[in-house]
């Protein structure tokens, strides 16, 4: 009877050791967001596989680290979406005392350039601003005359020397705005979709600046703008971003503040057919994205996704 006991005793031992233990919560939580990743992977080399031209991508999940990448190491034109790093070391030379935002500037009209927004109807001479006004018109309208006033204030070797400090090699201011000469010659403002990610990754978790500028700088971005990533966005989600456009470039970069689940999106485009399938491809990814964070945001560690106006049963 002993003998039949131990043998039994011994096989439930071996069945306990073989039988695996249930996943945590925690761990069937993250399992099922891989299957969300994979399917926003699918979409996006959907896009790509639809698009006339070259796409490349980087997302960032800012609670988790995780990372989407698609050809995310390709340097390409940045077009105005530079000017994320223009304002940052705007932000950074006032932080140190070097510059004042609430400085005046007095606009001149040798300041005008092809692509001036509205100091096109503004008077030289006459007209004077804030040097964060100024940056406001670099960012809001993407005015070209009010960035190379920024540029000519903090000097465009300081903007690559803080993309150096941050370890971005691949992206770098070359050039003022509408310098066809200079771009003729190549000397063209690029980046990689990885590094403008990176970039303001950094500036988020305030590697770059402190709370206070920290803030101000995503307020400033964050203003409303003719762009991409937004286009199909709820009207009051927060979105800092800056888009770029040349021919044959559509590019847009940026933070979407989107609850528990902030996240960065970068999307490049270059040698396009058709510049406005750029702009299409964008928004589409910019919406597959939006849709997975959002749940994820709402969403319990068991996958149910709960809503301000939920009323379903318990």
């Amino acid at each position: 009877m002993l003998k039949k006991m131990l043998i039994l005793a011994a096989c439930v031992a071996v069945i306990c050791a073989c039988t695996p233990l249930s996943a945590s919560p925690q761990q069937d939580s993250q399992e099922k967001e891989q299957i969300l990743w994979q399917k926003l992977a699918a979409t996006i080399k959907e896009v790509d596989g639809k698009l006339d031209g070259v796409l490349a991508v980087a997302i960032l999940d800012l609670s988790t680290d995780q990372k989407y990448l698609l050809h995310a190491d390709e340097a390409m034109p940045t077009a105005s979406s530079i000017k994320i790093a223009i304002l940052a070391e705007l932000y950074r030379q006032a932080q140190q005392g070097k510059v004042k935002l609430t400085d005046f500037y007095t606009l001149q009209r040798s300041d005008m350039v092809g692509g001036s927004g509205i100091t096109r109807v503004l008077t030289p001479g006459m007209t004077r601003l804030t040097l964060r006004d100024v940056a406001g018109l670099m960012i809001s309208v993407s005015d070209n005359s009010a960035t190379n006033v920024v540029i000519d204030r903090i000097g465009m070797e300081n903007v690559n020397a803080l993309l150096d400090s941050l370890g971005l090699t691949h992206t770098r201011l070359r050039r003022k705005m509408m310098d066809l000469e200079a771009a003729s010659e190549g000397r063209e403002n690029f980046a990689t979709p990885r590094e403008m990610a990176l970039l303001l990754e950094n500036l988020y978790r305030g590697k770059v600046l402190d709370q206070q500028m920290t803030d101000d700088f995503f307020n400033l971005l964050s203003v409303h703008k003719e762009s991409y990533i937004p286009r199909n966005l709820p009207e009051d989600l927060k979105v800092a971003n800056k888009p770029g456009e040349l021919e044959g470039v559509r590019n847009d970069s940026g933070i979407v503040f989107t609850g528990k689940r902030p996240y960065v999106i970068s999307v490049m485009t270059a040698y396009l057919r058709r510049e406005r399938d750029g702009g299409d491809a964008i928004a589409k990814i910019s919406d597959a994205a939006y849709l997975m964070f959002d749940r994820l945001s709402r969403a319990s560690e068991w996958g149910r996704v709960i809503s301000p106006h939920d009323t379903g049963n318990p």
